[in-house]
């Protein structure tokens, strides 16, 4: 049986290679078995951890969580981004330790045992298509809104939209792995400018002293008052929890959650050129990304918009941030320039999720013992995983069945947000892994070494329980905090038992 791309029957790692774990392989001798062809170049990956890094929900979710906690969801985004930096170093240590594996969840099988890895690859995959399935109806929603600010009614096609979106984003990922970093480079490059541009308009607006009246915004219910550019808007009565400590320590699920797909890029690395080269940068330059595209956005916004100005419309939404903005600059248009933006940042997390779904399911038909699975195991003459990902997308292509029919719909709604909270399991269990590998022989002293492992890993693994614990503290997620804990007790419970029960009968087979 095979783990990754190495001979194993327990710990994925081969006798005769035992010996040498204490030294840095090349990558060439660790790809004999991985039939992946490496065509992500460094910018590729440069824009993918970017892209993973910024979500749709900082163009259309932040005014919430300002609205929640005001000024101080500026160090919420630090301290959460500082969490998320060392579950990346965690991932990026071992991942460089052996890049041919073609996801970070070996590492669970290999450190923690075949019961927990099998628990966390076959959730991670669900999770990808559960959130695949939630971003392709993210995508045909805002692609209504976008040109229904054109006058343009789409609503009776979103199931055509949906599908040529899967049917395209798959076909991207058929192709070959450089088309799918090319598409990301692009996606990320119209994000990035988005950004830029907001940051830019709020330099100028500071320097001229602008000021703007009271306008109406779409997507936000009455007036929005007028006020002066200035960065008092932000310093000005400065609290850190001015709306309650729950509100404060809810704000940090929220920015947690924002934060989810980061570590897609510890799933490219086997595709990727001089891995060992390009994972280091990749991997220490998220703070500056996390400093510029988050901190640096919402400094621009609340500097032009009062934190007070932000408020929870009649149907429970928020207005987007970017479009006040971008209206107050005078751009009539800026609803449907963010919403184009918006579209191009939930495709680009639709694209990466079938890349991530379809590299799992075939690194879980290679360790099956199935012969069904084992025909998801093949790379197809592009050098990708073709088979698992048209299996991957096909499930996602569930999604607007599901949404048609009312009742399933309400229970997909509680599967897909419990299937969030369910990652946070994978990130201990990673963590978990990264303090076994540390301990072990495998530990390469030369490698990127991730510091004050002894503290950090277990400091990573609080902040993730505690955030877990938030989830049954609101009556807007106690629902999928529930869910989220019966499937970590049963799935879990199952697949160590099964794994227990399996080396049971393996010692008794053996001759004695």
């Amino acid at each position: 049986m095979t783990f990754g791309n190495t001979k194993t029957e327990k710990t994925g790692i081969s006798t005769s290679d035992a010996t040498e774990t204490a030294h840095i392989k090349s990558v060439e001798s660790l790809d004999q078995s991985n039939e992946m062809e490496r065509g992500l170049k460094n910018r590729h990956v440069q824009f993918i951890a970017i892209g993973g890094t910024i979500g749709t929900g900082l163009f259309l979710g932040s005014g919430k969580s300002i609205a929640l906690t005001g000024p101080s969801i500026i160090f919420v985004y630090i301290g959460v981004g500082l969490i998320m930096f060392l579950l990346m170093r965690a991932i990026g240590e071992m991942m460089y330790s052996d890049p041919s594996q073609h996801t970070f969840i070996n590492f669970i099988t290999r450190y923690l045992g075949r019961g927990w890895g099998k628990f966390a690859g076959w959730t991670y995959w669900i999770v990808l298509i559960l959130t695949g399935m939630t971003e392709i109806t993210a995508v045909s929603t805002y692609f209504v809104t976008f040109f229904g600010t054109f006058g343009i009614d789409l609503n009776s096609w979103k199931w055509l939209i949906e599908l040529c979106f899967l049917v395209a984003l798959t076909g991207i990922n058929l192709i070959a792995v450089k088309v799918f970093g090319e598409a990301e480079f692009w996606f990320s490059m119209i994000k990035i400018t988005l950004i830029v541009g907001l940051i830019v308009t709020a330099i100028v607006m500071l320097i001229i002293g602008f000021s703007y009246p009271a306008t109406h915004i779409e997507g936000v219910d009455g007036t929005v008052s007028g006020a002066t550019v200035s960065l008092t808007n932000i310093t000005d009565g400065f609290q850190l929890a001015p709306n309650g400590w729950m509100n404060f320590f809810m704000s940090f699920q929220m920015v947690f959650f924002a934060y989810q797909l980061i570590e897609f890029v510890g799933v490219t690395v086997s595709e990727t050129q001089n891995p060992r080269e390009v994972l280091p940068k990749a991997v220490n330059e998220l703070i500056m990304r996390i400093l510029i595209f988050y901190v640096g956005a919402l400094i621009a916004i609340m500097a032009i918009v009062p934190w007070r100005n932000f408020h929870e419309n009649s149907d429970g939404s928020f207005g987007s941030p970017f479009i006040m903005v971008f209206k107050y600059a005078g751009l009539d248009w800026a609803a449907a320039l963010v919403f184009f933006v918006v579209i191009t940042a939930a495709a680009s997390a639709l694209n990466s999720l079938i890349y991530s779904a379809g590299r799992h399911l075939y690194q879980l038909a290679s360790d099956s013992e199935s012969p069904a699975m084992a025909r998801l195991a093949e790379v197809s003459e592009h050098k990708v995983p073709a088979k698992a990902i048209v299996v991957s997308g096909c499930m996602i292509l569930f999604s607007p069945i599901i949404n048609a029919i009312p009742g399933i719909s309400g229970a997909f709604v509680l599967f897909a947000s419990a299937a969030s909270a369910v990652v946070i399991f994978i990130y201990v269990l990673t963590m978990l892994a990264h303090h076994k590998y540390r301990q072990s022989s495998d530990f390469l002293p030369d490698g990127f070494v991730m510091p004050a492992w002894q503290v950090l890993d277990w400091i990573a693994i609080a902040f993730f329980v505690l955030v877990y614990v938030t989830l049954f503290l609101s009556a807007d997620t106690l629902g999928s905090a529930i869910a989220g804990l019966i499937w970590l007790v049963a799935f879990g419970g199952y697949c160590l038992l099964h794994e227990r029960f399996q080396n049971r009968d393996l010692k008794e087979a053996l001759p004695r």
